[in-house]
């Protein structure tokens, strides 16, 4: 027993150190910047940051989209996932594949389809103007709605995959033995589907929220400067104001809240244990 623990540590030792020397170490000495100020430790980076009423918004805006994100993926997700996992074979493949698909393409690509949607002569403004709602182009781009709806589109998939997962594990008779006893449908996804698919809700919250948090390549381009969210003002720091310091410190504070988020979502999902 001991003989093959050496072995698979032996084997693990070379990606283990690679990890450290590449990832983890310039990493940490990055992190560490957002505890220094002035050439001493000090917490001050954060008081400044925090003092200042545009980080402050900035930070709540990030903070609501990522939840406003993973709450409509998780609503969505549940009622694709129980629609999916009650489809026959072939059916079935099919759509699961369609869900999959917008993975396998670009997020630049795809967060590019959205101006052409949204834009001034996109979609939804020929719309808007052909059915006399306005009589001029309304702004749609470099709003929070754009973000919003660039994040969701972007990270559903990962929300649906998850609770997919989940809801293949359900036993197949407990739905049916609820609604011969009289339980709505309501009542079935309060005390059975949600307590049930627990695992796969925290998976697919972690991945939404965080990705909703960190991604880049949305909001700069759905959001511009108006619609400035961490990860965008991470970028202006290092690569406009060249205050890596400030950089640090936004991203410790990206990492905090994503762990926060998992442990808040795993206590949520024992609460009833």
């Amino acid at each position: 027993m001991f003989e093959n623990r050496r072995e698979g540590l032996a084997l693990a030792l070379p990606a283990a150190t690679f990890t450290l020397l590449v990832f983890l170490v310039p990493v940490a000495i990055f992190l560490s910047e957002a505890f220094r100020f002035e050439g001493s430790w000090s917490l001050q980076g954060y008081v400044q940051f925090f003092s200042e009423p545009l980080n402050q918004s900035v930070f709540f805006r990030t903070l609501r989209l990522g939840a406003l994100v993973a709450f409509t993926s998780a609503i969505i997700g549940y009622a694709a996932a129980f629609c999916i996992v009650n489809l026959d074979g072939k059916a079935r493949g099919q759509i699961f594949g369609l869900v999959v698909l917008p993975l396998m393409i670009s997020p630049v690509a795809r967060t590019y389809a959205w101006i052409v949607i949204l834009g001034r002569t996109g979609i939804v403004n020929d719309t808007i103007v052909w059915l006399g709602l306005s009589d001029t182009p309304i702004r749609l781009l470099f709003t929070e709605t754009a973000v919003f709806l660039g994040l969701l589109q972007l990270f559903l998939p990962l929300m649906i995959i998850s609770l997919v997962s989940a809801m293949e594990n359900l036993p197949r008779d407990v739905i049916p033995a609820a609604r011969v006893l009289g339980a709505n449908w309501f009542q079935v996804f309060t005390r059975i589907i949600l307590p049930l698919t627990k695992e796969g809700l925290v998976m697919g919250g972690t991945l939404v929220f965080t990705g909703a948090l960190t991604a880049y390549i949305t909001p700069a381009i759905l959001g511009g400067s108006k619609v400035l969210m961490l990860e965008t003002l991470l970028y202006q720091k290092v690569n406009v104001s060249n205050d890596f310091v400030s950089a640090s410190v936004i991203a410790m504070i990206l990492i905090v809240m994503s762990f926060s988020a998992n442990l808040l979502l795993k206590r949520i999902a024992t609460a009833r244990r």
